[in-house]
């Protein structure tokens, strides 16, 4: 198991080239099972998620080869219906699956994905949406077992307690597009990763609507085609140097990102005092003035992102003053308090909220990541902590970012991996 450890203090600066978004590439894998035919994606991230759902298509029997960033998918007359549960037990967004094997395959098991440390994500919405379309599901000994071969377009709202959900989307989106007749999806998600999806199942022959609104529609068709697709750069890697720039007083031209998908990253950051500016298809960080509390509150896009919470929680610790962060998507995602705590943050939850109080230095500890994002956020503790970082359990690191300590050592920082 790898480490990576961090001595802190070194301003960033330069250029970093952001890769492709994983939560795109995910479902736009597995829409790849909508269709017999050859399908080439490129931009596609060398990420561990990405080598998960590699393994589930070819588990169902499908032919995929990846070189580099491109990914070739021939589906041909694929027989499999069943995620395994080995499988779809290491990665939630393997439930991405079930929409298009009960459209394609008229059957689909698929084990529940099972529990996850930022708190409770409920399927509840995928299999309503599902449902709705026709779909005959029950759980059986840890899977969904559905039948869907007697699908049919409905006005589907598709809203929880937490607002929109981007993989039900997916899921219900896919299944429409072999659908007869014309599915509504009312307070869809409209996450730019929910965009490209459906950019390339249009590429495929789909007829969609709506994509970027929260109500989607789609006439369903009688078969989809190959197709080629670019992934879209990474917003939330974006966001993760953006923060890495502004945590360490750096300046950094961040290469690929899109100023439009971060809106509301870049607003705080403007207001904590940071400067940001939009340069051709790049975007130019600049940190040198005392920075500023703010106030946070996570909502679905084109709100604050919650995949960015951890990492602004990073930076809030060395902002002076109190900053709070409320979290509207999963209210229990604070499992990074503790180990910021270790650096000598002062960070107290109360609730669906976390009270930040700016500290003047943090100090390097030996931290433990709890997942993805809150990788993340020590990894940018760490960068502009006094002395020596080391975060365990970095696999979780390596889930959603392509060569992160590589990436940051040409930007100046000190950041190296070692076996445990």
């Amino acid at each position: 198991m790898d480490k990576l450890v961090i001595e802190g203090g070194k301003k960033l600066r330069g250029s970093v080239q952001i890769s492709g978004a994983k939560n795109a590439a995910l479902p736009i894998l597995a829409a790849s099972l909508l269709t017999e035919e050859r399908s080439v994606i490129t931009n596609v991230p060398p990420l561990r998620d990405v080598q998960t759902m590699i393994k589930i298509l070819r588990s169902l029997g499908i032919k995929i080869h990846m070189e580099e960033d491109q990914i070739i998918v021939q589906p041909g007359k694929y027989s499999g219906f069943t995620a395994l549960y080995k499988i779809v037990s290491t990665m939630r967004a393997s439930i991405c699956v079930l929409g298009p094997l009960l459209a394609s395959k008229g059957k689909a098991k698929v084990s529940l994905p099972g529990g996850c440390v930022i708190g409770p994500r409920p399927i509840d919405l995928h299999l309503k949406g599902l449902r709705a379309l026709g779909a005959k599901i029950k759980i059986e000994h840890g899977y969904i077992v559905g039948d869907g071969k007697k699908l049919k377009s409905n006005r589907i709202y598709l809203g929880g307690p937490f607002g929109s959900s981007v993989l039900a989307t997916a899921n219900v989106l896919m299944a429409a597009t072999l659908t007869p007749g014309k599915t509504i999806l009312e307070n869809a998600a409209c996450e730019p990763e929910i965009v490209d999806l459906a950019n390339f199942l249009v590429k495929m022959g789909a007829k969609i609507k709506g994509q970027k609104t929260h109500i989607i529609e789609i006439d369903g068709v009688k078969k989809l085609n190959g197709a080629h697709h670019r992934i879209i750069e990474d917003r939330i890697e974006a966001g993760t140097y953006v923060l890495a720039a502004a945590i360490t007083k750096g300046e950094i031209t961040i290469k690929g990102a899109c100023i439009g998908h971060l809106g509301a990253l870049i607003d705080k950051l403007r207001e904590v005092g940071v400067v940001i500016s939009n340069i051709g298809n790049s975007i130019y960080v600049k940190s040198t003035r005392n920075l500023k509390p703010v106030d946070i509150t996570t909502l679905p896009f084109p709100g604050f992102p919650t995949d960015l919470q951890a990492q602004m929680m990073a930076l809030m610790c060395v902002c002076s003053g109190i900053s709070v962060i409320t979290e509207k998507i999963y209210p229990e995602r604070f499992m990074h308090i503790s180990e910021l705590n270790r650096m000598g943050a002062q960070i107290m939850k109360e609730g669906s909220s976390a009270i930040i109080k700016g500290v003047p230095k943090l100090s390097g500890a030996p931290v433990m990541a709890s997942d993805l994002r809150a990788s993340a956020a020590l990894v940018l503790a760490g960068l502009v902590a006094k002395g020596r970082t080391d975060i365990s359990r970095v696999y979780h690191l390596d889930r959603g970012y392509q060569k992160m300590e590589e990436k940051l050592s040409r930007l100046g920082a000190k950041i190296w991996r070692e076996k445990e």
